[in-house]
């Protein structure tokens, strides 16, 4: 893979934008859950206070708590700078301003930072990274995929993407993808693709709208089970 790791910031969402965003029922959140590219996200945390099964996949994870803890002090002040200038390029409905988003987005990732280290030891922060996951087949019911794959249309190709999304059907029999936009704002070039792709393998792909919207356009989600040839 080309695109280097390297240069996503860790950037955390909190436990109701990973409900919102990837529309899960109480059911949903009973299943076993793999995310991936969670980074410092607040989901996998919460979910296992609450007595949810989930398991988080992430490079970022190679990093010691001290270390990313000071890896996200890095890159705020540079994130929430390029938020306040282009924030028109966001819906503020869910999150009223700037300022609210820093306090829900910082709040997340001190949550996710007092799990990650017992986290790492009973393995819930898994290092690793798509199009090969560390993982058995079948080791969830359900993989959550969140600004990595379509978002980054431009540094991962197609190939990547079909790849990605065919280890993600073999490590979990339904993955949900989110969003649906690449970092632009425009729907990702790969979606119709990789969509018709992932029949043609027979499974089945479904864009199926959801009750949120930060990045404008972003309000959908990609929804696909494995079939007999995936």
């Amino acid at each position: 893979m080309a695109f280097s790791y390297q240069d996503v910031v860790p950037w955390g969402r909190s436990y109701d934008e990973y409900v919102a965003m990837f529309s899960l029922t109480r059911a949903d959140l009973a299943r076993d859950i793999l995310g991936c590219a969670d980074g410092p996200a607040s989901f996998n945390a919460e979910l296992t206070r609450r007595g949810g099964t989930v398991r988080s996949v992430d490079p970022v994870y190679r990093l010691g708590p001290k270390a990313l803890a000071r890896r996200i002090d890095e890159t705020r002040d540079e994130i929430m700078s390029q938020l306040e200038s282009e924030r028109h390029r966001f819906v503020w409905r869910h999150i009223p301003d700037p300022q609210a988003l820093a306090q829900i987005r910082l709040s997340a990732m001190a949550d996710f930072l007092d799990d990650y280290a017992a986290g790492r030891r009973n393995g819930r922060y898994v290092l690793g990274q798509l199009p090969a996951l560390p993982f058995p087949d079948d080791v969830a019911e359900l993989a959550l995929c969140a600004h990595l794959l379509l978002f980054y249309a431009e540094q991962l190709p197609l190939k990547t993407h079909v790849a990605s999304v065919k280890e993600l059907l073999r490590v979990a029999r339904e993955t949900r993808l989110f969003p649906l936009v690449d970092t632009n704002a425009r729907t990702s070039p790969h979606l119709p693709p990789l969509i018709d792709e992932l029949r043609a393998r027979g499974a089945k792909a479904e864009v199926v709208t959801v009750d949120y919207e930060f990045q404008r356009g972003g309000n959908e989600m990609l929804v696909i089970q494995r079939g007999g040839q995936t």
